[in-house]
């Protein structure tokens, strides 16, 4: 069984603790159902936002979705200029460390509302 990361990012309408929970639930919700996770093989979830959100910590969703065994991490991003393409305001990233016996190839990243470009991007 190897460790795979699952990236994911969407962005929240404001900064506000209905905001970032309903955008992350929502983040969450998609790549559990697109990857078909079990929380009980998830080793562990880094969140990261861009510095334009405090309103609340996105793991606050994944303990709500029920992920109350799962070690979560939150943090922020480093600040990058607006004219950058890649900064995205408001913005929450997620990597989902799995426990699985599926490839690589076969993982799914997520990218939501305004982040869903962030791959075309890079």
């Amino acid at each position: 069984m190897a460790v795979r990361g699952i990236r994911g990012a969407t962005t929240a309408d404001a900064d506000t603790q209905t905001a970032v929970i309903e955008a992350t639930t929502e983040m969450l919700q998609s790549i559990s159902s697109d990857n078909r996770l079990d929380p009980a093989d998830i080793a562990g979830v880094w969140f990261t936002t861009t510095r334009d959100l405090t309103a609340e910590f996105p793991a606050v969703a994944a303990r709500r979705m029920g992920w109350t065994d799962v070690p979560l991490l939150c943090g922020h991003e480093m600040e990058v200029p607006p004219s950058n393409p890649r900064s995205v305001p408001r913005c929450i990233r997620v990597l989902v460390l799995v426990n699985t016996k599926r490839a690589a190839s076969d993982i799914r990243f997520v990218y939501l509302r305004g982040a869903s470009g962030l791959r075309s991007r890079l």
